[in-house]
């Protein structure tokens, strides 16, 4: 049953690493793809450097060198 729960928690580990690897142009778009799903409008979402962002941020990219943040209106 314990390696059970290691696999599991190797998986989850390595699924958000990869994600954090990420070209920053494809989660941009998966991003904005859920966001129209739900209906959102009038946002923006940029992609900068990590640790620059002035607005909420979403997601990183680019193996967490840079982040995409969210902007409303």
């Amino acid at each position: 049953m314990k390696k059970v729960f290691l696999a599991a928690g190797l998986m989850v580990l390595a699924g958000s690493a990869m994600a954090a690897g990420k070209p920053c142009e494809e989660l941009k778009a998966e991003i904005a793809s859920k966001l129209d799903a739900k209906g959102v409008q009038s946002y923006t979402l940029d992609i900068v450097d990590k640790g620059t962002a002035k607005d909420k941020v979403v997601g990183t990219c680019e193996g967490d060198t840079k982040e995409i943040s969210y902007k409303r209106g």
